[in-house]
């Protein structure tokens, strides 16, 4: 007797033990013949070994301790190559019935009419069921789900004598409602001399199947699959209802028949949830479902879980759930949703809830219909670890909602929340929804009936977006009430954005405002409505367009500073044109400077004509231009320019002597009696003309000229050719003068000083009783 068997057979007949004597007999190499079966390897499995073995003769059986068997040669050797004699065949047939009696797997010998001969039966039930079956057509006894494809499997493999191997397929389950299961098939052709190849001279007796249920291994490759689709097609996006529907996708049909989330309602809102069960008061809406037939309640409706049901219980105490719905004694409380369920055949619940750090989010049902596998307790851990990582996925983007909602408040505060009417200019804006950029915009009343129009970007996001944004905003409207001019009010928020800057740089590097730069741009114009023109500087933001009433557009020739925050200093030009009665001024963002062409632009296309009102312009914009991710949270400004009403405004040139203020006095007191403004502010104003024009001609030159003013208030200028800027003075008690700029400034609700190439302008606002102009 050899030292070693030719290879060990476990009670399952695969091989677990294979020697070189094997390899030379039957071909296989050691690593491919582990794990095949014994069936296999006396069969021929050209797959497997890539030659044919030898025939089962010549083999000889020894039980070993525990469970399996010896296999050795029968003349002792190791393998010589010998062929049996008469009773070395009898050894063989022995093996096979040993494998037939005792082998788990099925093996099943039918003839060329695929007709049951032997079918392995390892108990004496099942050979007393063996005995029922035989001479019953193979497709009959599994009870397959499509024996059509099963016995044309069968017929290939004992057409050609090619074997088939591990061909999957489903068969009904009876002893589960709606349960499937799916089996493994292995078929041989059989023939006279059992080691003939395929096409040999061999007769054809008939054909071996083996069938293995493999559903466990296809179970828990499907649950494997799943959780691989929620890995990763699931929380990649910020998005609470987008995160529902892609795990819903990831899930049906492959996982679950049908998918339905529901979330707390307070969640979708950005709102932080209490740790806890959820009580029952609390409102679920549902976000996703897919499946098939119709969902009891359609996405986006709200209510709260009816008590007693399954979905309530999850909630309460946190677990995940494995239900049959063949008895469902909680369908009376929540009878929508159980006739749903009887109406798509569903068998099967796994609900599972939603939850972060003891806080509930939401919940997820996933059904099962008709004859698909019912959900059990084996699922459970592949959709906790699915609800783990879609709770995640859903607090991540609650959170985001909860500071966008907060930046989007702090953001909407900072805009100008209503615009004052003029009498020469008409203002409206649009801010396209979404998005979290600082965008933003401003109409500023400047002295002289002059309109500051702003529009402005920051590079950053969110809450930072809204800080840095409120404070260019403050130091714009600072730098606009000293009068300046656009080029000089971006040369000082220039200034200001290199303070700001340099602010952050010395912040921790933790700090999340030291991990990005300032940067942010800003175009300022100045509209004067006496000479119809318009002021215009940039600070790295695109030039305005304008469309004239005839429709003519173009783009303001502007040169366009550097960005602001930058270290490039370059200087900034201001440029004046000249308007035409009615034209349109659209200051937009850098993200509409594509739709911003004055021949193709959607922007011109949407403002023609140009004489329809301003929120009638602005919502025909919003209509023109595209559903794009790169507008959402761009701003447009718009102005329709006119020149200052004749009726609203009076100027003189004075004498410059000492007759310019007595001259003024009566001038102003004939102006006030047409505008119906008499008595004391008709008092209060020829005072303050007074002082004004005896300051011009006291210490200014030639020419002096009074202007009256009635736009939103009341005011008085004084223009002449001296750039002398006068300043108060806080005379004594026995002064005999210096009291002139004091008493203007308790008259007057403003005043102040500007300045021009030919001189300078000292201005005095009042209020106008009753605020009517």
């Amino acid at each position: 007797m050899a030292d070693a068997p030719l290879m060990v057979v476990d009670g399952a007949g695969v091989v677990t033990g294979w020697s070189r004597a094997a390899e030379r007999r039957f071909g296989p190499a050691t690593a491919d013949a582990l794990g095949l079966r014994v069936m296999d390897v006396l069969a021929g499995d050209t797959r497997r070994s890539g030659g044919y073995g030898e025939a089962p003769g010549g083999l000889r059986l020894e039980p070993l301790a525990g469970a399996g068997w010896a296999v050795w040669a029968a003349d002792g050797t190791r393998g010589s190559g010998t062929r049996g004699s008469g009773h070395d065949d009898a050894v063989g047939a022995a093996l096979l019935d040993v494998m037939f009696s005792q082998a788990r797997v099925r093996v099943h010998v039918l003839d060329p009419d695929l007709r049951l001969l032997r079918i392995s039966a390892p108990t004496s039930a099942d050979t007393h069921r063996a005995g029922n079956l035989r001479g019953k057509l193979f497709r009959d006894v599994c009870a397959f789900e499509e024996p059509e494809r099963v016995e044309a499997f069968v017929r290939e493999v004992l057409r050609t004598g090619v074997p088939g191997v591990d061909r999957p397929f489903r068969a009904a389950r009876g002893d589960v409602p709606g349960g499937r299961r799916t089996l493994a098939l292995t078929a041989f052709r059989l023939q006279e001399g059992s080691g003939a190849r395929p096409g040999g001279d061999g007769a054809v007796l008939g054909v071996s199947v083996s069938v293995v249920d493999i559903s466990e291994q296809v179970g828990r490759l499907r649950r494997d699959a799943a959780l691989d689709a929620v890995r990763d097609g699931v929380g990649g996006t910020l998005d609470v209802d987008t995160t529902c529907r892609d795990l819903v996708e990831a899930l049906v049909p492959d996982y679950a028949d049908v998918g339905v989330v529901e979330i707390v309602e307070a969640v979708l809102r950005g709102e932080t949830p209490d740790p806890g069960p959820l009580g029952l008061e609390v409102p679920l809406r549902r976000a996703a479902y897919d499946g098939i037939g119709q969902a009891a309640h359609p996405v986006g409706d709200v209510r709260t879980v009816a008590p007693g049901t399954p979905y309530h219980r999850a909630l309460s105490d946190l677990r995940i759930r494995v239900l049959s719905l063949d008895d469902a004694p909680w369908a009376d409380a929540d009878s929508a949703r159980a006739g749903s369920l009887r109406r798509i055949g569903a068998h099967t619940l796994l609900v599972a809830p939603l939850t972060v750090h003891g806080a509930v989010l939401g919940l997820v049902s996933l059904y099962r219909c008709g004859d698909s596998e019912p959900f059990t307790e084996a699922d459970v851990p592949v959709v906790s670890a699915m609800a783990s990582r879609v709770a995640l996925g859903i607090d991540n983007a609650r959170r985001y909602v909860h500071e966008y909602t907060i930046a989007s408040a702090l953001q909407r505060r900072l805009l100008p929340q209503s615009t004052a009417p003029q009498p020469a200019v008409e203002t409206d804006h649009l801010l396209l929804p979404g998005g979290d950029a600082g965008h933003w915009f401003d109409t500023i009343a400047l002295s002289g009936a002059r309109t500051g129009l702003v529009i402005g970007e920051v590079s950053e996001r969110g809450i930072h977006a809204a800080t840095t944004m409120g404070q260019l905003r403050t130091v714009v409207h600072a730098l606009a009430a000293l009068d300046l001019e656009p080029d000089e009010l971006l040369a000082r928020l220039y200034d200001t954005a290199a303070r700001l800057a340099e602010e952050r740089a010395q912040l921790p590097q933790s700090d999340p405002l030291n991990q990005e730069p300032l940067a942010a741009t800003c175009a300022y114009a100045v509209y004067d409505p006496f000479t119809e023109t318009c002021t215009v500087a940039s600070a790295g933001h695109p030039a305005p367009l304008v469309v004239e009433p005839d429709g003519a557009a173009y783009v303001v020739g502007l040169p366009v500073g550097p960005p602001l925050g930058t270290a490039d200093r370059a200087p900034v030009a201001a440029v004046s044109l000249q308007l035409k009665e009615g034209s349109l001024v659209v200051l937009h963002s850098n993200a509409l400077r594509g739709h911003a062409q004055p021949t193709s632009g959607a922007l011109r296309q949407a403002l023609l004509p140009t004489d329809r009102p301003m929120g009638e312009l602005c919502d025909a914009v919003a209509r023109a231009l595209p559903d794009d991710s790169e507008l959402r949270g761009a701003a447009l400004l718009l102005a329709r320019t006119h020149a200052m009403p004749e009726d609203r405004y009076a100027a003189w040139e004075l004498p410059y002597d000492r007759s310019a203020p007595a001259t003024a006095r009566r001038l102003t007191s004939k102006t006030l009696a047409d505008w119906h403004l008499e008595g004391d502010t008709g008092d209060a104003t020829e005072l303050i003309v007074s002082e004004l024009v005896t300051n011009a001609v006291r210490y200014g030159s030639p020419p002096v000229e009074l202007r009256l003013i009635l736009d939103r208030g009341l005011t008085c200028e004084i223009r002449d050719g001296s750039t002398t800027a006068p300043y108060m003075k806080y005379a004594g008690a026995v002064d005999e003068g210096g009291r002139g700029l004091f008493i203007i400034s308790q008259l007057a609700s403003l005043w102040g000083t500007r300045y021009a190439p030919e001189g300078k302008t000292v201005w005095s606002e009042q209020a106008i009783p009753g605020g009517e102009t």
